[in-house]
């Protein structure tokens, strides 16, 4: 299974050239330092996970939304990007952004490689399978796009909204998530685990937010 992830990190490591050339450089990912969803990138997470060319800079993660280019360079304690924006109209504008401060914060998209078979993580004990899922040691980058201000208010958080919008971009069709699939397998199981009380609460959401949207439209047809 191939799923994205994003996190975000509240750095002020992002520098924006003073010329004219578009130039832009800073920091995607942080190492050793455990997020508020309690996971941790590890020092050389994308030793064999970084292409050599050119990677899409997005913005908020849409891949129909490039406002320029960049590469990674991967260091000891963190992993950095250089690059230049676009000279269109989208780059113009998020390049002012980012200048402005208004949008001037990197997040990182990318597919973890260090997970084993879902069913060999879902048989495991509770604290084995939290270290394997909390300790990224593996991963491929995807992209890394410039994102509005504040959206990194909380070091490490993933963009749960837009990997909801984007989520059908990089996961087979009708395909439950990782996280779907181990809770559906802790129910079946009887373990009370937190993974299964999170994605109950998600599905009681979606369900009251499904209602809502029937009840609008049952109030507007019937006006």
């Amino acid at each position: 299974m191939t799923e994205i992830e994003f996190r975000v990190f509240d750095t002020a490591e992002f520098r924006v050239g003073e010329d004219d050339d578009g130039t832009f450089e800073g920091v995607a990912c942080q190492y050793g330092k455990k997020d508020s969803y309690g996971t941790t990138f590890h020092p050389g997470v994308f030793r064999r996970g970084i292409d050599k060319g050119s990677y899409a800079y997005l913005w908020m993660h849409s891949p129909y939304d490039p406002i320029g280019t960049f590469r990674a360079d991967e260091q000891s304690n963190l992993l950095h990007i250089g690059g230049r924006y676009d000279d269109t109209a989208r780059g113009r504008d998020a390049r002012v952004m980012a200048r402005s401060g208004s949008a001037r914060e990197l997040s990182v998209g990318f597919v973890r490689t260090d997970l084993p078979d879902w069913k060999k993580l879902a048989e495991m004990a509770d604290e084995d399978r939290d270290d394997v899922l909390n300790n990224i040691r593996s991963a491929r980058l995807v992209e890394v796009s410039q994102i509005t201000a504040r959206m990194a208010a909380v070091p490490g958080s993933k963009l749960k909204t837009v990997r909801s919008a984007l989520g059908a971009l990089y996961t087979e069709t009708g395909e439950p998530t990782l996280a779907e699939r181990l809770a559906e397998y802790d129910r079946e199981h009887g373990r009370d685990t937190a993974l299964a009380h999170e994605q109950e609460q998600q599905r009681q959401m979606q369900e009251r937010q499904r209602r809502a949207a029937l009840l609008r439209l049952t109030t507007v047809g019937g006006a």
